[in-house]
């Protein structure tokens, strides 16, 4: 009985040795002024780029990006996309925002009624903007890489934001991926801005990626008209990417969008 003892307890000892901790990654959090808490973010980092060349890795900034959220199947595609066989993307670091209040971080003020007692938190994203502009994006460059080549991706009310980034601040990110965006809030309203952002100054080339499934004629319409803007701005250094998904649906596009992105 004891020898049986010892053993059951050497073998419990050996295999709890066995386990180690399993990171893509870290996590890591700053406090923002503009928006009065402090903001969780999910850091990928190259597992094959020494920590003395992070600082030459582009960086992808992803909105909806908790753990819960979609911080690890993307991480994981860009990782992919890296593989030596598959040259798709350069090393990148990937820095995924985790919500709090997305209602209210990725939508500006409405003015439909409805709307607001709904959602009485919505309408801060001028502040979030701030944030990533003025507080997280100094932060990443200081700490993780100051690389200037910066991308955004949002799917749903995260494209939303995008775009509003892309027609009020374009030249915040060199790459945008918007996907399902949610431009029906307020009416549409967002589109009055896309005539100034087609009369701005653009150093360098701004490529978007727009991309919608079979969502209903209003996403998928509005998605359509995203690009039309976009396309206007050739001579101004947008390069606009349109792709359609019939097959898919808002809930499973994400993943299948930036695949063919990535891999076209």
């Amino acid at each position: 009985m004891k020898s049986f003892l010892t053993t059951s307890l050497l073998l419990i000892a050996l295999l709890t040795a066995a386990q180690k901790p399993f990171s893509i990654g870290v996590i890591d959090s700053l406090y923002s002024k503009e928006l009065q808490e402090y903001r969780r973010i999910n850091v990928y980092l190259p597992l094959d780029v020494p920590k003395d060349s992070l600082e030459f890795c582009q960086v992808i900034y992803l909105l909806d990006g908790g753990k819960d959220e979609d911080f690890i199947h993307v991480a994981g595609l860009v990782q992919f996309c890296t593989f030596s066989w598959v040259s798709a993307l350069p090393h990148s670091i990937v820095i995924g925002i985790e919500n709090i209040d997305r209602r209210k971080d990725f939508t500006f003020p409405t003015t439909i009624k409805a709307d607001s007692i709904d959602y009485p938190t919505s309408g801060r994203s001028a502040k979030f903007i701030s944030f990533i502009e003025k507080e997280l994006k100094p932060y990443v460059a200081k700490k993780y890489s100051d690389n200037p080549h910066e991308t955004l991706i949002g799917q749903s009310l995260g494209g939303l934001l995008a775009t509003e980034i892309l027609f009020k601040k374009p030249t915040m990110f060199d790459d945008y991926v918007i996907v399902s965006p949610s431009l029906w809030w307020d009416k549409e309203s967002l589109f009055k801005y896309a005539d100034a952002m087609l009369k701005m100054r653009i150093n360098g080339v701004i490529d978007v990626h727009i991309a919608v499934g079979a969502e209903g004629k209003v996403m998928e319409e509005d998605a359509r008209r995203l690009f039309r803007y976009v396309k206007k701005g050739k001579s101004n250094n947008f390069d606009g990417h349109f792709y359609y998904f019939p097959e898919k649906n808002h809930g499973n596009i994400y993943h299948s969008a930036l695949t063919k992105i990535w891999l076209k």
